[in-house]
């Protein structure tokens, strides 16, 4: 009881009793999200397809017994539409993508179908449906043309990406942007009472996540299987960050955007502090100096496709306008996806486990 006191009090309570849809809940970030906008006393739906991972945290955190999941493609407009029309919903949170590099070289067709149709179809329903208060694009970091330079990248930085998953989260973008000039600008908001937001996060991690071609997942596998991992890039510097730092992000520009003032109307980014943006291999080598069991790696030779060596992100803008700070750095972050995967692993109940790291994240935050 203690805690649900202390939840009504975060982000002026503003989350309770709101119907919220998040499409893409079945996902790694997705079913995070679910989580947390529960306990903040929201009533959640969910649309997107099933878990394409076995396990997944949707099911292992058994998250269908906690919101109302919908069960669809978001390229089927027909189909997102009745059911947003049936929701109503007063807030969106539009995360269902493609959102792998590596799968975008294999697969670009259906990439930039979910990518960007999928962003279309969404917006189209909420534009033709009306009502929603907020909706918030959430897209990544790797939507900004990559020029390999030593500082981060701002919010009016170009769009680009060469492989096909990143630029079709840059068109992402300017499909949003697109939207909110024409059809939900913040200088007629009165007439149509819509915020129209985006969120670029940078490399998320945590406990939960079994993607194939991540390093996280890529890790705990080789683990599992008492097997070497092997890293692509070792000198890739990535702006690495739990999981529960970009949704915290996410939900404060939220309820900062919910009032209507133009400002907030726009392009976010969320990531980590410049101490913490580290190269794969430092990652790899702390996590197998914190997970024991003689954890090691090697360095795989050949690489198949491109990939960005140096991305970091500017949040300035964030931490000034939302007043949004990451609060763990690097070392809490990795001690955090290490303890949740090993105690998972010895059988704990995952949704006992995200909520625990949710109630430490968001009590402590609201303390301070």
């Amino acid at each position: 009881m203690e805690n649900l006191v202390t939840y009504q009090n975060i982000f002026n309570g503003y989350y309770k009793d709101k119907k919220v849809l998040v499409t893409g809940h079945t996902g790694f970030k997705g079913s995070w999200i679910s989580l947390i906008i529960s306990r903040l006393g929201a009533d959640v739906y969910g649309y997107a397809l099933k878990p394409y991972t076995s396990p997944n945290l949707f099911e292992s955190a058994q998250i269908d017994k906690l919101i109302t999941s919908f069960i669809g493609d978001i390229r089927d407009y027909s189909n997102l539409f009745e059911v947003i029309n049936k929701i109503k919903p007063d807030i969106v949170i539009h995360m269902a993508a493609q959102p792998l590099v590596r799968e975008s070289y294999r697969t670009p067709l259906e990439t930039y179908e979910v990518n960007i149709m999928g962003t279309v179809n969404l917006l189209e329903c909420v534009r033709n449906i009306g009502g929603v208060s907020v909706v918030l694009n959430v897209t990544t970091d790797k939507c900004y043309e990559n020029k390999e330079w030593y500082w981060g990248y701002r919010e009016n930085e170009t769009m680009g990406g060469l492989d096909p998953y990143s630029n079709s989260k840059a068109c992402s973008e300017l499909v949003t942007s697109s939207y909110r000039n024409s059809f939900f600008n913040p200088k007629i908001y009165e007439t149509h009472k819509t915020v129209l937001a985006s969120a670029r996060a940078g490399n998320v991690i945590g406990g939960g996540d079994w993607s194939d071609d991540r390093l996280i997942p890529d890790f705990i596998r080789s683990i599992s299987s008492n097997t070497r991992i092997e890293i692509r890039s070792p000198k890739a510097i990535r702006p690495w960050q739990h999981v529960l730092e970009c949704l915290s992000g996410y939900l404060t520009l939220i309820e900062k955007a919910s009032g209507g003032d133009k400002k907030f109307c726009d392009a976010w980014n969320f990531g980590p502090e410049e101490s913490n943006v580290k190269d794969v291999e430092w990652i790899v080598s702390n996590l197998c100096e914190m997970w024991g069991d003689k954890a090691s790696y090697s360095i795989e030779s050949d690489k198949e496709y491109h990939e960005a060596n140096y991305l970091k992100l500017d949040c300035s803008k964030a931490k000034k306008e939302l007043n949004w700070h990451p609060r763990w750095d690097i070392e809490t972050t990795l001690e955090k996806t290490v303890d949740w995967n090993k105690s998972f692993i010895y059988n704990e109940n995952a949704r006992e486990l995200c909520q625990k790291q949710i109630d430490d994240y968001f009590l402590k935050q609201n303390k301070n």
